[in-house]
């Protein structure tokens, strides 16, 4: 034990545990290198934090205990019904509490998402990792903690958790949408899979087995890993494959899944021309879209939008200079709070951003990005009028209308659905019959606009001229 360690605070009974059935202890974290994370669960750079700890707690097993701790940043992360399901869609194999007054942050004296705090095997605080960081540092770390551990001081025991509350559905957790003449393609995020359906609801195809991983080939063999965003042209459907930080196409006429570029785990990009599509690292693409022969891929966790030109395989940078902002300029000198959707027309690119709760608009052939809506990563709210005035709440997607010049735009934080009218015109709440459950994904037709009910696992189709909101009942 070094001089400075200090006892770990106790967890305090304010906090609610997202999958356990009784409340944790301190107690039972001695005798394990125990590893307290952070988080904001809606937060791109905490999921990777947290995937990160999931590989080392697979690693050195009965040696490493990994509490998630989530401290919310949005007013609807306070909710404890919002967060539990964040905690059941991403499946960690560890226990997750929702510290909805920020108690045990102000305990450990936190100033950041996502700090890992280690503990030894006493139970004393030894390290503090602040930021997302590199995998082989915090392994690093961990394992000379636990090269401290002697055999009498190791407890086997592992923390049991509760299983998922989330009910046997067709879909769970669905995100991304896109559609093609009569067809409707659903990113089943939760189920790891693309589905094809009529526009009735009917599964026509499935891509990928329906279990995590990263495999190309045929539709059925081939694997995806929570697939988000998807855009199709003519044959190709394209799918931002966000947990294999890469993006696939899927060859409609045959159903086999190739990768376009992504190494299957995050890191820096590089531009330049791609000599080996899986030997390129992309961070969390959450959205693509095609333009001409211009894939623009989004990527939630560098905060940047890349450019592939699919003609001669090179990819360049469009904007984006990496930090968490709300700020306007050229290329990187523009930075974004985690993009997360996108939508073109002509050199416009639109860009919807989930931590900056904001719109922009970057223009194609210069970098030019330009705010359309919001102001910086802690403005955010639900106030409809003029974009300098009005606030959005953690969007998660956005579409243009085929017909009009207005942008659609689902409002996850505020569980609504809202218009905003390019060109100066003023951001709208459209009236829904009901309330929206968290949506993530949008897909806008001439006379139709379909809705991924996310935390509901379902797909509405909304009649924008009456109003009137129906469930699609795929796979029912």
């Amino acid at each position: 034990m070094t001089a400075d360690a200090v006892p770990a605070p106790e967890f305090p009974a304010s906090l609610e545990w997202l999958n356990l059935t009784d409340p944790l202890r301190m107690a039972q974290m001695r005798g394990k290198v125990c590893a307290i994370a952070f988080v904001n669960l809606g937060s791109a750079w905490c999921q990777q934090r947290l995937a990160d700890l999931g590989h080392l707690r697979a690693r050195h097993r009965e040696r490493l205990q990994v509490v998630a701790i989530h401290v919310p940043r949005f007013d609807a992360e306070r909710e404890v019904r919002r967060s539990s399901k964040r905690s059941h869609a991403q499946q960690h194999e560890f226990p997750i509490a929702h510290d909805g007054d920020w108690t045990l942050w102000q305990h450990y004296g936190i100033e950041a998402w996502p700090t890992v705090v280690l503990l030894d095997g006493e139970g004393q605080v030894r390290e503090r990792i602040v930021g997302e960081g590199g995998l082989r540092e915090l392994d690093a770390r961990v394992a000379a903690l636990i090269s401290e551990l002697t055999p009498q001081l190791i407890n086997p025991d592992p923390v049991r958790l509760r299983r998922s509350g989330e009910p046997p559905l067709p879909l769970r957790f669905p995100v991304g949408l896109a559609l093609s003449g009569n067809y409707l393609y659903v990113a089943d995020s939760g189920h790891h899979r693309v589905l094809e359906c009529d526009t009735s609801g009917r599964i026509l195809r499935q891509f990928g087995s329906g279990s995590p991983g990263f495999i190309d080939g045929p539709m059925e063999l081939a694997a995806l890993s929570r697939p988000h965003g998807l855009f199709v042209q003519r044959d190709v459907l394209y799918v931002a494959d966000t947990g294999n930080h890469a993006v696939r196409a899927i060859e409609l006429r045959t159903g086999d899944i190739a990768t376009v570029c992504g190494a299957g785990r995050p890191g820096t990009t590089l531009e330049g021309p791609l000599a080996d599509p899986r030997a390129v690292a992309l961070d969390q693409p959450h959205d693509v879209v095609l333009a001409g022969d211009k894939l623009y891929i989004a990527t939630a966790g560098d905060n940047r939008i890349w450019r592939l030109d699919l003609g001669t395989s090179t990819l360049e940078l469009v904007a984006g200079n990496g930090r968490l902002a709300v700020t306007d300029g050229t290329m990187a000198m523009a930075s974004f709070a985690e993009p997360v959707s996108l939508a073109c027309v002509q050199q416009t690119l639109y860009v919807c951003e989930a931590a900056g709760s904001a719109v922009r608009s970057v223009h194609t052939r210069t970098g030019q990005v330009t705010t359309l809506v919001g102001q910086d990563p802690w403005q955010f709210g639900q106030i409809d009028g003029a974009r300098t005035d009005a606030r959005l709440q953690n969007p998660q997607a956005l579409a243009l209308d085929p017909g009009s010049p207005v942008l659609w735009i689902a409002d996850s934080g505020n569980d609504t659905l809202r218009r905003l009218r390019l060109g100066g015109g003023e951001l709208t709440t459209f009236e829904l019959p009901q309330r929206l459950h968290a949506p993530a994904g949008l897909a806008v037709s001439a006379d139709a606009v379909w809705i991924a009910d996310t935390d509901a696992h379902a797909v509405l189709r909304l009649d924008p001229v009456t109003g009137a909101l129906r469930h699609v009942p795929i796979g029912e």
